[in-house]
């Protein structure tokens, strides 16, 4: 498996995983809007930012999670890397592909001089917060919203 960054080719394939996390969806099938296009152009030119894509090694994307590095005064100036978007194909789950997704953006992480890894996930999605927690993440915060459109 392969952990890099997104290429712009590869966005139907990020956006076919983020559309359904109960079955595979055809990357074919997915829309790519100019706002998605546009969300992808300012992430992929931001330094503080990535998609990372977990690969095989036909280059068929089977994971992926984004990245944003934060700077802060909390932790001594040091960064801290927040990951969203996590997901593996349905088809492809239980093998153990999401845990070296996680292992490699903690390392990346790590490498970059992050003092912690933070993850937002759905109050929802309990099965991936048992994942995560097996991970080593810990409940430490209460999040909130606060929608700016409707």
């Amino acid at each position: 498996m392969i952990l890099r960054s997104a290429t712009r080719a590869e966005l139907p394939a990020v956006l076919a995983l983020l559309a359904d996390e109960e079955k595979v969806v055809d990357p074919a099938s997915v829309a790519v809007t100019e706002a998605y296009e546009r969300a992808f152009a300012d992430i992929e030119r931001d330094a503080r930012n990535e998609i990372l894509v977990l690969t095989e090694e036909d280059g068929t994307v089977v994971g992926c999670l984004q990245a944003t590095y934060i700077p802060g005064l909390g932790k001594g100036g040091a960064e801290r890397a927040l990951i969203e978007a996590v997901r593996i194909r349905a088809d492809r789950r239980g093998g153990g592909l999401g845990r070296e997704l996680m292992r490699r953006a903690v390392q990346r992480a790590r490498e970059r001089g992050c003092a912690l890894v933070q993850l937002t996930s759905d109050k929802r999605r309990t099965d991936a917060h048992r994942f995560y927690a097996s991970l080593g993440f810990t409940r430490s915060h209460d999040g909130f919203k606060l929608p700016l459109s409707s």
